[in-house]
């Protein structure tokens, strides 16, 4: 017959081996279905950017030339001499950005959707003036190539 616990007795407060190990598995599952949470927010965000991405955005040669005097003004007034111009997944290279990494010749024929779109306005406005394009891989996540980043410099 187990004994009753009285408040004097020194080991009431004290939880059984199995009640503290349920604990840390409700804890754990909790940490683990936060994580869950998260990565498929982070998915779901990807995802978005990768649609955004991939479709022509839609914003007219003088939109975007006004959005890069001010984005070039900004950095310059900073005294900067480049400034990074987008950050976009691997995934918009039909190479998986392999040729940007390699500095390939021809490199920019694997590039689509937006990437492609402001290469080619770079191309035609901004090349002529003088400003210079470098896509390269800016993180390398497992070893791979991760995100390509755009830098407009002007130096």
């Amino acid at each position: 017959m187990a004994e009753a616990k009285t408040a004097d007795d020194p080991l009431a407060g004290l939880p059984t081996a199995k009640d503290v190990m349920k604990q840390i598995a409700l804890r754990e599952a909790e940490k683990a279905s936060a994580a869950m949470k998260e990565m498929n927010a982070a998915d779901a965000e990807k995802k978005a950017l990768m649609e955004r991405f991939s479709k022509a955005s839609g914003v007219s040669d003088e939109d975007r030339l006004a959005r890069a005097a001010a984005i070039i003004k900004r950095a310059a007034n900073n005294g900067l001499t480049e400034v990074l111009v987008v950050r976009f997944p691997n995934e918009l290279c039909t190479d998986r950005g392999r040729a940007i990494n390699q500095q390939e010749p021809g490199w920019e024929n694997t590039l689509t959707g937006l990437p492609k779109e402001l290469f080619e306005f770079w191309q035609k406005h901004m090349k002529p003036r003088g400003y210079r394009l470098r896509f390269q891989v800016i993180d390398f996540p497992g070893g791979v190539p991760g995100d390509i980043g755009v830098t407009l410099s002007w130096q």
